[in-house]
């Protein structure tokens, strides 16, 4: 059935082409020439612009007007509440939706209600209708959040389900991983492989065993015993698949460890046992430590004559990775990576600790995944190797990375053989990008290129807005701290005798609610790798008579946004420590009261809400401020407090006040936890915030 707009109009009181304009202000679609519009459409914005043109006609009283407010308030209250609790079971016709009784609609955490009509194959004009029922009033343009989209759906018998959609561009500068690769459903995770990082010193033989294990030697054509390419490999054991990651400097590592999440899952240290410990053990170590994941020791070159397993369990145990036949908790594995010997253990050991990890991925959702290395291929163009995290990632899907973006044209897996999709924790090589992303990139799958690209741009100009907007030194530190309240430090030093000093000085730097550590320690001046390792950790470098290793360094600290403050007095360092500290402490909150008032006349009175007629005796009484309920006007004791609440509006006759002065009369709407009398004192006060430091 179908409503004349001339009828409409007449009712009204306005001509059809205002009443058209009205019609395209509510959201709605009407043609030039329309001379009809649906009954359900005609219903509510009869309903809508009758009630607009009846709210200019009077003005209410203040008490009056106050309590309509709140009934009105109520009746919504109570038109949700129906809403939500009708059974989404009941029969369907067929006017209320197109879609087939038990199919399941995704959509995301937001969607417009045109859209959501689409989707669902309900009327607009029915959406829009049960949206004003809950006191929201949309055009079809409007979004709706998923809850509100839910209710609606299940009451007219179409399920929905919550899907993931690409972030936005904050989210993907935030290089919050973690909050990306969340699973909603829990019941969609399965078991995934173990992702290994395998670290250590140079020529200790990190390459040697990573290709002992994959039966593969390409250590002879690399130079200096260094690897000169990141790769990433899978192996199986046991039915069991496990991807290694071979980090060259540690970079990649701190590279994906900076996106805020746990790419690697366990870490494999790699110590030779002729010659132990080495400084780029130790600072292995700590990037291990500090990205909080398990370490497995391979104490390798046991083959050599040299080789003294006990001398460096104990340089272990100095570092705090006590082995367990040392009565610790650290997995130590002897192994040869030259001839094989005990490789098959440290399998074994990597794949009982990936079981206690609990491991799981949801295969079934769009890919996520972290750029492990990029380069320029001269045939293929830019290329990258991705570790997918969750998801599974496809040929020919649109994807967006950093800021670059592309279809996947080419995939292959770490044996360079040609695949058409790769699941959680696979490692694999894609073609198809416009740009070479960076190490430690987020990729995720988007619906087309459109969006990829659009994205991408996003991406890319809130990128260089971040690098204009940058704030100085401590204050950004000091917000990149916020979260956790410990403040991350890597120290360098002129002298071991420094370093130790400075060390102890630190450590009487105490309390409860702030703390400092210190994440690594090293004599000589600031390298890269300490670059890398205080911006993965979001914390500072403190250079004790000491500078930059090389103009190149300290380009590198301004590009990753790490604050190196240099030192000639321990005592400057500690004051600084102390001021960054300070503003990470929670103001103290002080009460200061603003006004009191007496209780004139109850007006309304709800289940902890009131409507109260009230004479300002001193002071004033403030919109939002909180309110204490003295009983008893001669006394303010402690005893004579009954309860507590909140000015949640101020009026003073017919207007909507801020603030009121002593001696007027008002009416104000009080939220609170006690039933206020006539003859109640109201205390009105503020909180005010004081900043606190750090003795």
């Amino acid at each position: 059935m179908s409503k004349k707009l001339a009828d409409l109009a007449e009712q009204l009181g306005m001509d059809v082409k205002e009443l058209k304009e009205k019609i395209i202000e509510l959201g709605f679609d009407v043609a030039d020439k329309a001379k009809t519009i649906e009954d359900d459409v005609a219903e509510l914005i009869l309903e809508e612009l009758s009630n607009a043109s009846g709210d200019s006609n009077d003005v209410a009283n203040l008490y009056d007007e106050m309590i309509a407010a709140e009934r009105e308030r109520e009746i919504v209250k109570s038109q949700r509440k129906k809403m939500a609790g009708k059974d989404s079971k009941q029969k369907v016709t067929k006017t209320d939706t197109t879609v087939s009784v038990g199919d399941v609609v995704e959509i995301g955490e937001t969607i417009s209600v045109k859209e959501f009509a689409e989707k669902t194959g309900i009327k607009i004009a029915k959406i829009i209708g049960e949206l004003m029922k809950n006191g929201i009033l949309a055009n079809i343009n409007q979004q709706i959040d998923f809850e509100t989209a839910q209710i609606i759906a299940e009451d007219m018998g179409v399920k929905v389900k919550r899907i993931r959609v690409a972030g936005d561009a904050e989210e993907f500068m935030s290089g919050d991983l973690s909050r990306m690769i969340e699973e909603d459903d829990k019941d969609a995770l399965v078991e995934r492989p173990a992702v290994v990082c395998v670290m250590g010193h140079v020529d200790h033989g990190k390459t040697k065993l990573l290709d002992s294990i994959r039966e593969a030697d390409v250590v002879s054509g690399e130079s200096g015993g260094i690897t000169q390419h990141i790769g990433a490999y899978q192996v199986t054991k046991k039915g069991k698949a496990i991807t290694f990651l071979d980090t060259p400097g540690h970079e990649a590592f701190t590279a994906m460890r900076a996106r805020g999440a746990k790419v690697t899952d366990i870490a494999i240290l790699v110590v030779a046992a002729d010659e132990g410990i080495k400084p780029q053990t130790i600072e292995a170590m700590n990037h291990a430590k500090e990205a909080g994941v398990p370490i497995i020791v391979a104490m390798n070159k046991i083959d050599k004559p040299e080789a003294n397993l006990e001398k460096l369990k104990g340089e272990l145990t100095e570092h705090g990775l006590q082995p367990e036949d040392w009565g610790g908790t650290t997995v130590c594995v002897p192994v040869s990576a030259m001839t094989g010997a005990g490789v098959d253990e440290l399998l074994d050991m990597i794949l009982l600790t990936a079981e206690m990890e609990n491991l799981k991925a949801n295969p079934n959702r769009e890919a996520v995944g972290t750029v492990v290395e990029a380069h320029l291929d001269n045939s293929l163009g830019p290329v990258a190797t991705i570790l997918v995290n969750t998801g599974t990632l496809k040929i020919m899907h649109n994807v967006v990375v950093g800021n670059t973006y592309g279809r996947i044209k080419l995939m292959k897996d770490h044996n360079g053989k040609n695949i058409r999709l790769a699941g959680p924790s696979t490692p694999v090589l894609i073609a198809g990008l416009s740009e070479t992303p960076k190490s430690g990139d987020i990729l995720q799958v988007v619906k087309d290129e459109k969006t990829a690209r659009t994205k991408a741009e996003e991406i890319n100009l809130l990128s260089k807005e971040r690098d204009n907007e940058k704030m100085s030194g401590i204050n950004q530190l000091i917000s990149s701290v916020k979260s956790d309240k410990t403040l991350k430090i890597v120290i360098k030093a002129d002298a071991k005798g420094s370093l130790e000093a400075i060390r102890q000085s630190v450590a009487k730097i105490k309390d409860e609610e702030v703390a400092v550590k210190i994440i690594h320690g090293g004599v000589g001046s600031v390298t890269k790798s300490d670059i890398m390792m205080a911006s993965a950790s979001r914390g500072m470098i403190a250079a004790f008579h000491t500078d930059f290793d090389s103009p190149y360094v300290q380009k590198t600290a301004e590009r990753e946004g790490v604050e190196v403050k240099k030192y000639k007095v321990i005592y400057d360092l500690l004051e600084d420590i102390k001021r960054i500290l300070s503003g990470l402490l929670e103001p103290e909150v002080l009460e200061v009261v603003i006004g009191r008032a007496e209780v004139r006349q109850i007006f309304l009175t709800k289940k902890k809400e009131m409507i109260i007629g009230c004479r300002v005796l001193t002071g004033k009484l403030q919109n939002k401020a909180k309110i204490r309920i003295i009983r008893g006007r001669n006394s303010e004791d402690a005893d004579n407090v009954v309860g507590k609440g909140v000015i949640d509006s101020l009026r003073k006759v017919d207007e909507v006040v801020k603030e009121i002065g002593e001696g007027n009369e008002c009416g104000i709407k009080f939220v609170g936890d006690v039933e206020v009398l006539e003859g109640d004192i109201l205390q009105a006060y503020i909180e005010e915030e004081k900043i606190r430091t750090l003795e």
